[in-house]
C-alpha cells in the first residue's frame, strides 16, 4: 500500500496549530510592571511625562545618559556652556538655565587635581552633579575626559539642615596612574546644584 507523503504531515500541522492556540488562550493574564525610577522613559511615559525625576523630586528634561550608567560628557558640558566657577550655580538656578545638575566645591576639584594632575572642568562637574541627581544608590556612572576616566557611585543618602545629601565614591584613573578613589558627600541646593560638604 502506498501512502501519500503530504497526508502524513497535514494532521501533525493542524495539531501543532491547535496546541499553540490552546497555550495562548490558557496563559494567565499579566500586567506590565512600572519601570524603576532610574529607567529611561519609554512609550506612554515618554510622550506624556518625558522628564527624569531627580533625587529631591525635581524633574529634568534630559538625563545625558546617566540613567544608563554613562555620562555623555560633551553634551553635559554644552548644557552648562562657557560659565565658570560660582557662575555655574546662578545659571543652573536661573529660569531656562535648569538644564542639568552640577556639583560645586573647590574641595573635590583640588582632590582630583592633586591625585591625577588634572582639575575638574565644567563638563566633569555636570556629570558628577547629574549622576548625584539621577543615579540610584550603588549605580555607577562612567565618563572619560582625555586620558582620565571617572566612575562616580552614589552610595547612600542622608539629610543635613533640611537638605537632601548623598555619600559618593569617585574613582579616577589617569594616564599611567592606577585607580584612586575619593570618598565624599554632597548636598543639594534649591537651584539644582550639588555642593560638596566633605
Amino acid at each position: 500500500m502506498k501512502v501519500r507523503r503530504d497526508s502524513l504531515h497535514r494532521p501533525s500541522g493542524l495539531l501543532a496549530i491547535a496546541i499553540a492556540i490552546a497555550a495562548v488562550v490558557a496563559a494567565p493574564p499579566f500586567a506590565l510592571a512600572d519601570p524603576p525610577p532610574w529607567a529611561p522613559a519609554h512609550g506612554w511615559r515618554k510622550k506624556h511625562d518625558p522628564y527624569y525625576e531627580g533625587y529631591a523630586g525635581k524633574k529634568w528634561e534630559k538625563d545625558y545618559g546617566v540613567v544608563e550608567g554613562r555620562c555623555y560628557r560633551e553634551a553635559a558640558g554644552a548644557a552648562i556652556g562657557g560659565v565658570v566657577g560660582g557662575a555655574i550655580g546662578s545659571q543652573v538656578g536661573g529660569g531656562d538655565g535648569r538644564k542639568i545638575a552640577v556639583v560645586l566645591g573647590a574641595v573635590l576639584g583640588a582632590a582630583v587635581g592633586a591625585r591625577i594632575g588634572r582639575d575638574l572642568d565644567n563638563a566633569d562637574r555636570a556629570c558628577i552633579g547629574h549622576a548625584l541627581e539621577l543615579s540610584g544608590d550603588k549605580r555607577s556612572v562612567a565618563w572619560r575626559a582625555g586620558e582620565v576616566q571617572y566612575l562616580l557611585t552614589p552610595v547612600s543618602g542622608f539629610e543635613r539642615g533640611g537638605r537632601p545629601c548623598r555619600n559618593y565614591i569617585l574613582a579616577v584613573t589617569g594616564a599611567g596612574k592606577k585607580k584612586d578613589s575619593i570618598k565624599g558627600a554632597a548636598c543639594r541646593a534649591g537651584d539644582g546644584s550639588w555642593q560638596v560638604v566633605s
